[in-house]
């Protein structure tokens, strides 16, 4: 059964007009203010996680999803219990909102600081993660903006739920939450197009939506990005240790931006590494694709063939594509030039080679010894996060509070006129 919004009769325009006049109150909003209206969100999402439950049931048998696509939409009593702590996460956090960043005074005796200031309000086009409805809003009240949502018509029941239930939490200034219809293709383009209403817009999904975004959009973007992820295991690398991060990185949710998609391994190991990486991953149901020499030293193992295009693709599903490169140097330069310059990793017990690969692979989070599972706002200690930008403008990693807020100049005087 689909359930109302409390906008739903109000056209795009109308709820982006909402959106901006309530972004004012939510920016006037104090820290202890805006905590309250949290911890009272936290508590109402857990109240009503039957009701979320059963709308997410209806998305589900409503669409015919692959599997990573169904994961992605799926709802349990644990995912939405992260829901929960990802908000008490977002309250605990610093308020950013008024912090002086720099404060200097002038020779003429003007004092000049430099404090945060809500963005107002921000508008986010995503798909099928209704966990990213809760933590865009969780983000957004706490940075003092207004938000404007535009989920997936795969989540629609899901979402028109989520947001009935947040946009009635005691203390939310009406209007400071607004859902627009996921049905229509044209409330995504007259959110892209609302200048002066909307301040910043965020979209979060796969290559070809924020393509769409990016290309279409007169409202400025922050670029979230697709997720071509390496692992790079070096000549230098423990086995045990390689294979841990390996099978974890692809494997622990292969639906998600984070997860690795390709391997590369130095030639120096790969007669002894390759077969035993590539048996550990058919074990754990990735399906493989190789480039020659990694067929040669797994044959018999069903590998298929990599093409060109493979190592471009994000697969976001138990694939792989696997390749043995000469030199950490050529890893380095692989990575460069196919990766979405998301998360990529280097296993190695080497330290210099460890450091010239995080100094020297050009994404917005590089990792020595670690799963690029880690990628994630939460992870990061962020509270959540309204998505992984690997743009270089603004912000690049998984961006929270500081991220949705700009600056100005507050300068003090005592009645200096300039001569």
């Amino acid at each position: 059964m689909r359930i109302a919004t409390e906008s739903e009769s109000a056209s795009t325009q109308e709820r982006l007009q909402s959106a901006r006049r309530a972004a004012a109150e939510v920016g006037r909003l104090s820290a202890r203010q805006k905590n309250a209206i949290l911890a009272a969100m936290a508590a109402e999402i857990k109240c009503h996680r039957d009701e979320i439950l059963a709308a997410n049931a209806v998305d589900l048998a409503a669409n015919d999803l692959s599997s990573s696509s169904r994961d992605r939409l799926l709802l349990s009593l644990p995912r939405i219990a992260a829901m929960e702590e990802a908000i008490a996460a977002v309250a605990a956090l610093p308020d950013p909102v008024g912090e002086v960043l720099a404060e200097w005074t002038r020779p003429n005796g003007l004092r000049i600081s430099k404090v945060r200031v809500p963005l107002g309000v921000v508008g986010i086009i995503y798909e099928s993660r209704p966990n990213v409805t809760v933590d865009a809003v969780a983000l957004c009240l706490k940075s003092g903006n207004a938000v404007v949502l535009r989920g997936g018509r795969e989540a629609a029941s899901t979402n028109e739920v989520i947001v009935r239930i947040l946009q009635a939490t005691p203390g939310m200034p009406e209007g400071a939450i607004q859902l627009l219809d996921s049905r229509s293709r044209e409330s995504a383009k007259e959110l892209m197009r609302a200048r002066c209403l909307v301040d910043v817009l965020v979209p979060r999904g796969g290559a070809a939506l924020i393509n769409r975004v990016v290309e279409e959009a007169t409202v400025p973007v922050i670029e979230t990005g697709a997720g071509n992820c390496h692992v790079y295991v070096d000549k230098t690398a423990d086995f045990e240790m390689a294979d841990r991060i390996v099978i974890n990185a692809k494997t622990q949710r292969p639906s998600v931006c984070n997860a690795a998609e390709k391997l590369l391994i130095h030639q120096d190991i790969s007669r002894e590494y390759v077969p035993r990486i590539v048996a550990k991953l058919l074990a754990c149901g990735v399906e493989i694709l190789g480039d020659e020499p990694t067929r040669t030293l797994a044959v018999g193992q069903g590998i298929g063939v990599a093409e060109e295009a493979d190592w471009y693709t994000e697969y976001l599903d138990l694939h792989m594509a696997v390749a043995v490169v000469p030199s950490l140097d050529a890893a380095i330069t692989h990575i460069n030039h196919y990766s979405t310059r998301h998360s990529d990793a280097i296993v190695a017990s080497d330290e210099a080679r460890a450091r010239r690969f995080l100094n020297q692979v050009d994404s917005a989070a590089v990792y020595w010894n670690a799963s690029t599972r880690f990628t994630d706002g939460g992870e990061f200690g962020l509270g959540a996060e309204m998505g992984i930008s690997n743009q270089k403008l603004h912000c690049r990693g998984p961006f929270g509070l500081p991220e949705l807020t700009s600056t100005k100049y507050q300068v003090f005087g005592t009645g200096q006129v300039r001569s």
